[in-house]
């Protein structure tokens, strides 16, 4: 390493002491993290933006209760989970911190089209850390215009302390942004997606860090145009490079592509075929996750708002410990054989509300500076 190198690593950890956010991949020893919150979730009202991005055993919810609040048999049994899980990240020494509450039952408008709110359990699609910065995304979804407001007080007080915070271009959502005689395209058909590129929107949600390269997937949330204003915002610190998926209807790379640690990479079999994978990634060890296992109850029979491929959305301590789905066996097992500690807990009732550990959290403070590991 060269000296000018050595001082940059120096200077990034005096820097990473004195400011509350600092954040460059998803392993570093986690410090401090905002945990999303259900009370007052509302169902996502009906859209072509939503309606091709849930499964299909989910239309049971959206029927009976788009636009409506969660009924309280899956909202009682997911906030014991979601309790559960805040205590296991305490016990671990874990700092964390959780957003205001929002109305989302009241309905709000724009001059071309108005919605209700959706739910703020998944604070990883909204917002992005990358260092001592924290970046607002341009959501997709009309239902969650306002849902950074339930983190203002919480950002103040970050950029009083010494972070950065950036807002992408607030989009307009009007009809134009959406492909409104969409259909789902079959295998061996070109890929298309429920959003144009009208305007820049993107989830940060379907990009993963990994120090200075970010990895992202073009999804039914994230467009091309998106990934293009991250490219030029972050310039020449980081490299943005987009991966390749084969689902149908992509939305979120954290059940597709996780880089756990320095060298480890978890994948998707059924979305990312290891020979398509980067070159990047030929001399890490790929972990191909295990089949998932099914998911007994009511929460993910009829109401899931995501896929059995959620069994990947486990969220890193360290290098070594993760949390993981109790009832994910072949996972805790798998992941034990690749030189890990999991950490099962059950999370499952949270299936409805949109995801997992990963999704659930947004990781604000790790111990660690900027790097590459390629």
């Amino acid at each position: 390493m060269t000296e000018v190198a050595i001082e940059t690593r120096r200077a990034d950890q005096a820097s990473s002491m004195a400011c509350p956010v600092n954040s460059y991949n998803g392993w570093d020893p986690l410090e401090e993290v905002i945990v999303g919150r259900i009370d007052g979730s509302v169902v996502p009202p009906h859209h072509v933006s939503v309606t091709f991005n849930v499964p299909k055993k989910a239309a049971f919810l959206l029927r009976f209760f788009g636009g409506r609040r969660y009924p309280w048999f899956l909202t009682r049994r997911a906030q014991e989970q979601l309790d559960g899980f805040v205590r296991v990240l305490e016990a671990e020494g874990v700092k964390v911190r959780r957003p205001d509450p929002l109305p989302l039952t009241r309905r709000f408008a724009s001059p071309l089209w108005s919605s209700r709110g959706f739910s703020l359990a998944c604070p990883r699609d909204g917002f992005m850390v990358l260092g001592d910065e924290i970046i607002e995304t341009p959501m997709a979804w009309r239902c969650r215009y306002f849902e950074p407001e339930a983190y203002r007080s919480l950002f103040k007080d970050y950029f009083r302390r010494g972070a950065r915070w950036t807002a992408a271009p607030r989009p307009q959502l009007t009809d134009e942004l959406y492909a409104q005689d969409y259909t789902i395209p079959a295998e061996g058909e070109p890929m298309r997606y429920v959003i144009t590129e009208f305007e820049p929107v993107f989830d940060a949600a379907d990009f993963v860090r990994c120090g200075r390269d970010l990895f992202v997937q073009r999804s039914n949330v994230t467009n091309a145009f998106g990934i293009e204003w991250m490219r030029r915002h972050l310039g020449d610190r980081f490299q943005v490079h987009e991966v390749e998926t084969t689902c149908r209807t992509p939305m979120h790379i954290d059940s597709t592509f996780m880089p756990l640690a320095p060298g480890k990479l978890l994948i998707n079999p059924a979305y990312v075929p290891v020979e398509r994978l980067p070159k990047m990634f030929r001399s890490w060890d790929v972990i191909v996750a295990p089949q998932p296992e099914p998911i007994p109850g009511m929460a993910f029979e009829y109401c899931s708002m995501t896929s059995l491929w959620i069994s990947l959305n486990v969220l890193m301590l360290d290098e070594k410990r993760v949390v993981v789905e109790r009832s994910q066996k072949g996972m805790i097992e798998t992941l034990k054989r690749h030189g890990f500690q999991p950490i099962p807990v059950a999370f499952a009732e949270y299936l409805p509300f949109g995801g997992s550990f990963h999704c659930a959290t947004l990781d604000v403070r790790r111990r660690g500076g900027l790097q590459s590991y390629f």
